[in-house]
Order: structure tokens, then C-alpha cells, then sequence
């Protein structure tokens, strides 16, 4: 079928965005034309256009309110948190935002309280924190890859609904996503970071056991959902085998879950 024949398919609106300054773009970005894709790659860039001015209303809500809110991303890695944070964060006011990505942790803080250098890094009023992996670390990435005793493990399990139950009662916002890919998905995208020189950097040697141990993360992925999401922070998980879908997913739902006005 050639380009008249899949052209003829599609509606007056279809045809309007592929005619319009992004449709054109999208067209254009590779030299053989798929228009189906250019198509979904149109509807995709007016959505999250629409959802970020979305964010800067909710940005100024938190703002004027003094509300404190923390966004969690946890999940498999090279599932596309970083990416989804990017695109969240792209225009709204950086004074009144931080993204955390903690490394690993000194002497003196694996001497100190688990949850205090988190908690060194939780929101002021009138801020949001975006953490970009979290306390989370001890619940899947330390066991699996031998980072933490077992003992340091149970005991963290036993005390991080406390932790956050008074987080919430102190009046901040808490919201918690997973992004889960396939096991055949990372495997394309870790592949795909290896060729590109500018992203080989991203994978590290816990990344680079992560098809093995595969079977690992799932089980302590599970015993995380079960024990800690709760009815006050529930896990929400977000499919993201399809970043641009993910991405807009993720947006829709800090927009519904926190309670501005937009």
C-alpha cells in the first residue's frame, strides 16, 4: 500500500494534524515517510503540550497553598523514569521544583537513620520533589543485588508505611509510581543505550546484571507492592513499554490525584 492509498484512509482531523507545523515535523524526521507513525507522534506532542501548561496550573496551586508534594519513581531499569521526569519538569517554574537521583550512600549516612538522608531531601512548602528512585532501593535494587544485609532489608520493610503514613499526616502529598517494562523491552532499550556513544554512560554494572537477575527483581518487586501499598499511599503502575505513552499516563495522573482546581 503506498502513501495515497494509507492517506485516503484517514479522516479530515487526521490529515489537518499531519498538515499542521508538528504533523510536518513529524513527516519530515525520517527519510522514508510512515505516516502512521508521524500521526502518533502529532497526537502525542499536542497532548503532553496540553497537559504541561496543565502542570503550571498545578505548579501555582502548590505554590500559593504552601503544599509540599513528593513523586516517586521507581522501576525497572532503563524503563523511562528519567525521561517522564524530563518531561514533567520541562516548564514549570525550576525555583519551585527539585529532582533527587541520591548515588551511593557515604560511611557516615550508612552509620545514620535509613530515611534520613531522604528525609534531608523531602519538599519545603510550596515545592515539589521528584525522586528519581527513592527509599524504594532497600525494598528491591539493595536485596537483589546483595547491597543489604537481610536484617537491614525486614527492618525497612516493617518501617516505611510508618515513615510515610507521617509524611502524609504532615500534610505532604506522597504519590508513588512503578514503570514496568518487558523483559524483551529492556533488552531492546539496553541494547539500543550500548550503540549510542552520548548514552553509553547510562549503564552501569547493576544495569548490566539486571536480564539475569530478572526473576529476583520481579519477586521482591511483588513482596513491595504487597506489603506497602497502602490505602493511604497506594503504588500506581504505569505500563511504559511505550514512553510516550507512559509519559502521558503519568502526567494524567498527578494532575487527577492531587487536588487543584484546573
Amino acid at each position: 500500500m503506498n502513501i495515497l492509498e494509507i492517506s485516503s484512509e484517514l479522516t479530515q482531523e487526521q490529515l489537518d494534524l499531519l498538515n499542521s507545523k508538528n504533523g510536518m515535523r513529524a513527516l519530515l524526521r525520517n527519510k522514508k515517510v510512515n505516516l502512521k507513525k508521524a500521526l502518533d507522534k502529532t497526537i502525542y506532542e499536542l497532548r503532553l503540550k496540553v497537559l504541561q501548561e496543565e502542570l503550571i496550573h498545578l505548579q501555582q496551586w502548590v505554590i500559593d497553598n504552601d503544599k509540599k508534594v513528593v513523586i516517586i519513581f521507581e522501576g525497572r531499569d532503563a524503563a523511562g523514569k528519567g525521561g517522564a521526569i524530563r518531561r514533567i519538569t520541562e516548564h514549570i517554574n525550576p525555583r519551585y521544583f527539585r529532582t533527587v537521583a541520591l548515588g551511593i550512600p557515604t560511611e557516615d549516612e550508612r552509620q545514620q537513620w535509613f530515611f534520613q538522608r531522604y528525609a534531608n531531601q523531602l519538599p519545603r512548602p510550596g515545592e515539589i520533589v521528584f525522586f528519581d528512585r527513592s527509599w524504594y532501593n532497600r525494598a528491591v535494587v539493595e536485596p537483589v543485588n546483595g547491597f543489604c544485609t537481610e536484617k537491614e532489608y525486614e527492618v525497612f520493610m516493617s518501617h516505611v508505611n510508618e515513615f510515610e503514613k507521617m509524611l502524609i499526616d504532615a500534610d505532604t502529598y506522597l504519590l508513588k509510581f512503578y514503570f514496568s517494562i518487558t523483559k524483551e523491552e529492556q533488552a531492546a532499550r539496553f541494547n539500543e543505550i550500548k550503540k549510542n556513544p552520548l548514552k553509553r554512560w547510562k549503564i552501569s554494572p547493576v544495569d548490566e546484571k539486571a536480564q539475569e537477575l530478572w526473576d529476583d527483581y520481579k519477586e521482591y518487586k511483588l513482596a513491595m507492592f504487597e506489603k506497602t501499598s497502602t490505602d493511604i499511599s497506594p503504588w500506581k503502575v504505569i505500563n511504559a513499554n511505550k514512553k510516550s505513552n507512559a509519559r502521558i499516563e503519568v502526567i494524567e495522573e498527578i494532575l487527577n490525584l492531587l487536588p487543584y482546581k484546573g
